[in-house]
């Protein structure tokens, strides 16, 4: 079977072993990763964890140590053979945090300024930087000095900046941690329809866990440099793989217990804590030893003051704190000695105190890989 042609390729980026050296320390290494065509991809981790590092290095900003860049079947960079790619030739455009914008110019002349760079005739240069603008309606700001826009127009200039190259690819380093959060959550939903309008394949840089799941096709969550989990939104949130996914990707409760062999087949388990609790969960094809961790969200228990139907991973709680959220509740309750988080609606159905009934479907309890 011939292998398929680099160009009807459904894979735009590929990454393999990719390491960032800065002197003898690993910022980031090694990762693997690969981007279909028109999807976007996010990595997702704490400050420090080697995103930004990992995405300027595909970005042709920082040299790799190791590894291999792919980027339409066209190596940008590979240590086998000695390959770096200079930037301005892979293709790219990025969007940065801090957006670049300069406020002597005016907002088409922001745009305008790399293609001017690249020698296009004026023609071209008109038609492109209107078309980016119309695409981040900003058209009608064309004329308007970049000093006299608000953060979130400044941000949709930095897009439009980026798209008028027609790139390959576009990259975006957290570009809107700057935004106040209201303007950041409607920003964020028009980033991701322009992305869909646009079919252009992206890579997504953030820290905000909201962020990612609503603007990923795929997300990577890294840490220490390294990746711990990589699939889509949903694999992410209801199967994390280890204990840093589980709790860094929403809030869980990790519960620890011995693994009662007798009652656990196929793909479900049963934990039994040291407080004497049974707890049944899934396993999600992990391996089983003989004490294990469990994950469950905090919005996936549920608490009544009547006795559910079930019987399967229902007990008495006793609640112990109640903190009032807004759109939710966060209670702390004792769970046969043991603490845990719930957070629910209504708010004030229990008061501290109380005696209730907890329940979780033991599909929401996932057994999570030994660390």
């Amino acid at each position: 079977m011939k292998p398929e042609p680099a160009s009807l390729s459904p894979v735009e980026i590929e990454v393999q072993g990719l390491e960032v050296h800065y002197g003898q320390v690993l910022a980031a290494g090694p990762v693997s990763f690969t981007v279909e065509r028109g999807q976007q991809l996010t990595l997702l981790g704490p400050s420090g964890c080697g995103k930004t590092t990992t995405l300027r290095a595909i970005a042709g900003l920082e040299k790799p140590s190791g590894g291999s860049i792919r980027i339409s079947g066209e190596t940008m960079y590979d240590s086998a053979t000695g390959t770096n790619l200079p930037a301005e030739r892979r293709g790219l455009s990025m969007v940065f945090q801090s957006y670049a914008i300069w406020p002597h110019m005016s907002v088409f002349e922001n745009v305008a300024y790399g293609l001017r760079v690249r020698q296009l005739s004026e023609a071209a240069i008109k038609e492109r930087v209107n078309q980016a603008l119309d695409l981040v309606k900003m058209g009608s700001f064309a004329s308007r000095n970049a000093s006299q826009l608000s953060g979130g127009q400044q941000q949709r200039v930095a897009v439009a900046r980026a798209y008028a190259f027609h790139p390959k690819v576009l990259l975006f380093d957290e570009p809107l941690s700057n935004l106040d959060a209201k303007l950041r959550s409607e920003m964020r939903i028009e980033l991701r329809e322009l992305q869909y309008r646009l079919g252009v394949t992206s890579i997504y840089v953030t820290h905000d866990l909201e962020e990612a799941l609503a603007m990923s096709d795929q997300i990577v969550v890294m840490r220490a440099g390294k990746i711990e989990q990589g699939g889509s939104s949903a694999e992410i949130y209801n199967y994390p793989r280890t204990e840093f996914v589980a709790d860094f990707v929403g809030s869980s409760n990790l519960i620890q217990g011995r693994v009662l062999s007798e009652l656990s087949h196929d793909d479900e388990v049963t934990l039994q804590t040291a407080g004497g609790a049974i707890i049944h969960g899934v396993r999600h094809g992990r391996q089983l030893q003989d004490h294990a961790v469990m994950s469950v969200r905090t919005v996936h228990f549920q608490l009544s003051a009547q006795m559910p139907q079930s019987s399967r991973n229902v007990w008495q709680v006793i609640i112990k704190k109640s903190v009032f959220l807004g759109d939710m509740t966060q209670l702390h309750v004792d769970w046969a000695g043991t603490p845990l988080v719930i957070r629910q609606t209504p708010a004030g159905a229990f008061a501290e105190g109380d005696a209730a009934y907890l329940r979780a479907d033991p599909q929401h309890c996932v057994l999570l890989e030994p660390t």
